[in-house]
């Protein structure tokens, strides 16, 4: 059994028991963390009576809009008109959350399979991702018509005079440092580099009328919360992590994720790709090129006037995101140099 102590790197083995004892899941043989981030931890946990993936929830996000049994409800929806989605499993009372120690958890059951970045799907695969989101998006509007649109609060497009000083903020942060790393040079770089961009753009600033359709959507798609199949076919098995449930613009969720699904290391977009995976999305929702083009805006300007990274760097000393800032930082001088060949591949 687990020894683990609660709060340290996992539930303890006595936490585990008491939670498997609710679902007659057997007593716990191994548990070993698999996924952490600010909205959950995730836990293999294999028992004496098969494998399964354990998540506590955490609280404290403000993009959660619907409590966690009513996403269950949902994903539980969602699975049954045959979407890739892993419900939940209900405890011997019927409920799908498992509250101990004033902690919240979920047990599913455990899919085999593993993450792809766009460098690693082709042409036909991206147009089955991007024909995937589609299709979660209309199911969506199926499964939550019941439910009133809880919207999350209106999100105005960022204003330059804020996004300049929040550069000069994060500009003295950097040049405090006593000891400076490579890291800390670049990041001095994309931020004077960003405040140039944002002088020569600021003008482009997106209106509240170009705000696309709103729906109901995943609201985190990306590479690390899609499981595909292990062996071939090449196929979906798995869309995880539905803490951000939400209404939002639908296209910008689409637009959002093929930036990161299709982001090269040298901060390019595989655009052959993209338009393939944009095709297929726009014919499965019944996306207008108008629409797509609007959140390609958007979200470019989103881009250019956001730092969550080096906030998580250097405000949280959360050093996670570090990896992605390279590319993610030149995405967005290659997107403002290459706007019309981006705009192409989402809308053509």
């Amino acid at each position: 059994m687990p020894t683990l102590p609660d709060g340290a790197t996992g539930p303890s083995g006595n936490t585990l028991s008491a939670l498997l004892s609710r679902y007659d899941a057997g007593e716990p043989v191994a548990c070993e963390r698999v996924a952490e981030g600010l909205l959950n931890h995730g836990y293999r946990l294999a028992t004496t009576r098969g494998v399964f993936f354990l998540k506590h929830h955490l609280d404290g996000d403000p993009q959660t809009v619907i409590p966690l049994a009513g996403r269950h409800r949902a994903t539980a929806e969602l699975a049954g008109l045959g979407l890739p989605v892993v419900p939940p499993l209900a405890a011997r009372d019927g409920r799908t959350v498992a509250v101990l120690g004033g902690r919240a958890y979920a047990l599913h059951p455990w899919v085999e399979g593993r993450h792809r970045h766009g460098g690693q799907l082709s042409r036909g695969e991206s147009r089955r991702l991007g024909a995937l989101l589609g299709l979660v998006h209309r199911a969506l509007e199926r499964v939550i018509r019941r439910w009133p649109p809880r919207r999350l609060p209106e999100r105005e497009a960022a204003r330059a005079g804020d996004t300049y000083a929040r550069i000069d903020q994060l500009l003295a942060r950097v040049r405090a440092r006593a000891r400076r790393t490579g890291f800390d040079e670049l990041a001095e770089h994309r931020l004077l580099e960003r405040r140039t961009l944002l002088r020569d753009h600021e003008w482009l600033r997106p209106s509240a009328e170009e705000i696309p359709a709103e729906g109901w959507v995943h609201g985190d798609f990306h590479p690390l919360n899609l499981l595909y199949r292990a062996e071939a076919p090449v196929e979906p098995v798995a869309i995880v992590d539905w803490d951000r449930l939400a209404v939002r613009p639908r296209a910008e969720e689409a637009v959002r994720a093929a930036v990161i699904f299709y982001l090269r290391a040298d901060g390019s977009l595989e655009l052959a790709k993209v338009r393939a995976y944009a095709r297929a999305y726009r014919a499965a929702v019944g996306a207008s090129p108008a629409e797509l083009a609007a959140a390609v805006h958007r979200v470019w300007w989103e881009r250019l006037n956001d730092f969550w990274m080096l906030d998580w760097h250097y405000e949280r000393a959360d050093r996670r995101p570090d990896p992605q800032f390279p590319a993610a930082s030149a995405l967005v001088v290659w997107w403002t140099l290459n706007t019309a060949a981006v705009r192409d591949a989402f809308c053509d």
